[in-house]
């Protein structure tokens, strides 16, 4: 055993867990990704994501304000609010990891079985 590495951290405690936490559930990582490119309105995202409720997407994206990914902008507009959201630089940086993520599981995903 090698005595002069530190002793590993608490799962809870590493990084790679808390980008896990922060992206997991089935809507979250596709919010980041339609958020990618430019800032989309309320409507508009949930139209993009089909099949989400509005209950659910207003949660995920204030879950992912409160993180530090998601922007909310909400501009005063006659006769209604116009909001619209948008990735914040961690967002956008998180999206990017996230991205080189997917490239490697597609990678992995079309390799063949190693034999037993």
């Amino acid at each position: 055993m090698n005595d002069s590495l530190p002793p590993a951290a608490p799962a809870d405690e590493c990084g790679f867990a808390h980008a896990i936490g922060v992206i997991k559930g089935k809507w979250k990582p596709t919010i980041i990704w339609e958020l990618h490119a430019q800032p989309i309105r309320f409507g508009e995202l949930r139209r993009r994501l089909g099949g989400i409720s509005e209950k659910m997407l207003f949660e995920q994206l204030r879950q992912l304000e409160a993180d530090g990914i998601v922007h909310r902008q909400a501009f005063e507009e006659e006769p209604t609010l116009r909001v619209e959201y948008s990735l914040t630089e961690a967002g956008a940086a998180l999206n990017d990891a996230a991205h080189r993520l997917a490239e490697w599981g597609e990678r992995h995903r079309q390799r063949p079985a190693a034999a037993s």
